[in-house]
Formats: C-alpha cells, sequence, structure tokens
C-alpha cells in the first residue's frame, strides 16, 4: 500500500482547529482508495518562537525536506511584530526549499456568493501562477543616509531568465495537462477547430518596468513557441485587476512575478467567495512542495469552532493531486461541493455549520460516494 510522509504544521491561531478537519478528510480519503498517510507534527510558529527565540533554523529545514509534502495551518500571532514570521517560515521554506510555483486556483463554487455583480461559477475558474523565490521579496536593496533627511530606500526586483523561464514553463504545462481533454470553456469554436485548447495570459508592467518585464516578455513568448496549442495573452497588472471584476471568464491561467502575484491573488480570492475559500500550493516539481490555505491565523476566532475549514480542506485535495492521488482529490472537491450546498455562509460564525461538522460533512460524503 502506498505510504505519504507528510509534515504538519499546524501554526498560530485558528490554524490547529482547520488542519484537525483537513487531516480528518485526507484520512477517510486515503482509507477509501486505498493509501497511507503518515503525520509528523511540527509546533513551528508564534508560539515556539516565543519560546525559544527561533523560527525555523537551518536543520530544520533539512529534516523538512525528507517528506513527501508539508500542510501549513496559518502564520501570526499578535505578541510577534509582523514580519518575523512571514519572513522567518514562509518565506525561508519557499526559498530554502525552492518552491519556485505559488499556485492559486480561483473557483466559485455554486452556493458561494461573490461580490461580483451577475457573475456565477462558470465565469470564476481559472489559476494563477505567481513566481514564488524572486524579485521584490528577495530582499535585495539598501538604505543610503538613513536617518537623514537625504534618506533613499532602495529595493530591487531581480529576476533570472532561468526563474522566469521555469515558472512560464510550469504554467504551459499545467494547463496542457488540464485542458488535454476538456479544452478551456472561453475558446471560440474557430479556436477550437485550430487545435487551441487553453489559454495563458502574462500580467505584467512592460511600459514601466521595462527591464524586468522585458525578459517576462521576451521568455513569455519564447517558451510559447513549444505550446502551439495554447493561447498567449498579455496583461498590464492594473488592467488585470479591473477585467477581474469585469470579466473574469476571460482568463484560464494567468502568469506572473511575485509582488503582482501576491496582490492579484487576494483581489481573485474575494471574488470566489473570501480567503475561508481558497487554497493554494508552494510547488517544487522536483522536491518538497508547501500546502497551506490563504487566510490568516484570526487569533480572535481561534478555539470557538466557528471558522470556515473549506480553504484547509480544499488545500489538502490540491496536496492530494499533487502527490498523484487524482481519483481522492477530485473526491474531496465534490465532496466540497456538496457540502457547501448545505451551508449558509462562506462567512466565521454564519456557516449553519460549525468547524468541525464542516470536515464531518466533507468526510461523510467522500464515505458515501461510489
Amino acid at each position: 500500500m502506498k505510504k505519504y510522509n507528510l509534515a504538519i504544521i499546524p501554526g498560530d491561531g485558528i490554524g490547529p482547529e482547520v488542519i484537525t478537519e483537513g487531516l480528518k478528510v485526507l484520512n477517510v480519503a486515503a482509507e477509501k482508495h486505498h493509501f497511507q498517510i503518515e503525520t509528523t507534527h511540527f509546533d513551528f510558529g508564534g508560539e515556539h518562537y516565543l519560546k525559544t527565540g527561533e523560527v525555523l533554523s537551518d536543520t530544520d529545514v533539512e529534516e523538512l525536506k525528507g517528506f513527501d509534502a508539508i500542510y501549513l495551518g496559518a502564520v501570526g500571532h499578535p505578541d510577534i511584530k509582523p514580519g518575523i514570521l512571514e519572513k522567518g517560515l514562509l518565506l525561508k521554506l519557499r526559498f530554502d526549499l525552492d518552491q519556485y510555483i505559488n499556485l492559486r486556483p480561483v473557483k466559485l463554487y455554486e452556493n458561494v456568493e461573490t461580490p461580483l455583480k451577475n457573475k456565477n461559477p462558470e465565469d470564476i475558474d481559472y489559476i494563477v501562477f505567481r513566481e514564488n523565490t524572486g524579485g521584490l521579496y528577495t530582499g535585495i536593496g539598501e538604505f543610503q543616509n538613513k536617518g537623514t533627511d537625504k534618506e533613499v530606500a532602495i529595493q530591487s526586483m531581480v529576476y533570472s531568465k532561468h526563474q522566469v523561464e521555469r515558472c512560464i514553463k510550469f504554467a504551459f504545462e499545467t494547463l496542457v495537462k488540464r485542458h488535454v481533454n476538456t479544452p478551456w470553456r472561453g475558446l471560440t469554436a474557430d479556436e477550437l477547430n485550430k487545435g487551441k485548447i487553453a489559454k495563458l495570459t502574462l500580467c505584467g508592467k512592460t511600459n514601466v518596468l521595462t527591464y524586468a518585464f522585458d525578459l517576462w516578455d521576451r521568455v513569455f513568448n519564447e517558451v510559447a513557441t513549444c505550446y502551439p496549442q495554447i493561447i498567449t495573452d498579455y496583461v498590464h497588472v492594473d488592467a488585470a485587476c479591473i477585467y477581474m471584476i469585469e470579466s473574469p471568464q476571460r482568463y484560464n491561467g494567468i502568469v506572473t512575478c511575485n509582488m503582482f502575484g501576491d496582490i492579484i491573488t487576494d483581489l481573485a480570492a474575494v471574488t470566489q467567495g473570501g480567503m475561508g475559500v481558497a487554497p493554494s500550493g508552494n510547488i517544487n516539481p522536483e522536491g518538497v512542495s508547501m500546502f497551506e490555505p490563504v487566510h490568516g491565523s484570526a487569533p480572535q476566532f481561534a478555539g470557538k469552532n466557528v471558522i470556515n475549514p473549506i480553504a484547509a480542506i480544499a488545500t489538502a485535495g490540491m496536496m492530494l493531486n499533487y502527490l498523484g492521488e487524482t481519483t481522492a482529490a477530485s473526491d474531496i472537491e465534490n465532496a466540497m461541493r456538496e457540502t457547501i450546498k448545505t451551508m449558509d455562509s462562506m462567512l466565521v460564525g454564519q456557516m449553519g455549520l460549525t468547524t468541525s461538522q464542516v470536515g464531518d460533512s466533507v468526510a461523510a460524503f467522500i464515505t458515501q460516494s461510489k
């Protein structure tokens, strides 16, 4: 029987609660589909930092490399200055484990309210591929004349062709796999007749960031020649935000840099019903990947059994898909859909179900399905 060794980092605030429900669903899916989940828990997070003064050591990172995947709940503690945990844990793992893709599916489910007028699940169903290890987030920069009236702060957006190329290739490859048997519904009859199956949009700012996005644009067009079945598109990031609100159905896949990806995926999450519905994965196709729901630690709701665990459960499904258990992952998504139909709201305390009841419901639908 196939066995997967998972590193579990419940984290802070509501993290342990949503991870509990995610593991509940994972174990039910594993039993049904005849594979094993073996878990090792790590206490990395706010309390660990307050006790030890250490967020994550290089030795810890080396240990995590021995797992098949990492499942993380949430990071953030009210008694710790913002940035310490985020940089010391999240960014350190992404960079040290070379998780160079942040994968963000944007999908509106039936019975989930979107703030977009007259939009339905058929209109909001795309993937954002965010480059995850370069750009402004590397921290390259300096102060000049700090503390004086002539102070200058410099933060550099640095990208190598290697970083850009591997991100763009991953995006093309993912869309090919996703649509090889089911072409994207946004294609015209003429495009389908020409053998097109999907569309990938590069989101950038070529008119202002004339060095970094000149590189992105050239590499995007070079890589595209290897994927003639994929339609290519380009939008400036400001226009991309407009289209995400006015016509999200124009998107199939969006590939972009670290900073722009960070911004537009939060906007996208709101359009799909909020942070409580949005999963994500930090992917290294050749190494260890980490999966985490998009929402924060929300300490004010911790321990109250009122938080929505759907994002964490969807993230668990993403993790199974990454591990190759595609049928089990599909079961989780279908069970989520059925559970969401029974929920009054996706908002904290208004779901009509408790946190644990949502997990119980998804688990039950998995068991009942054929």
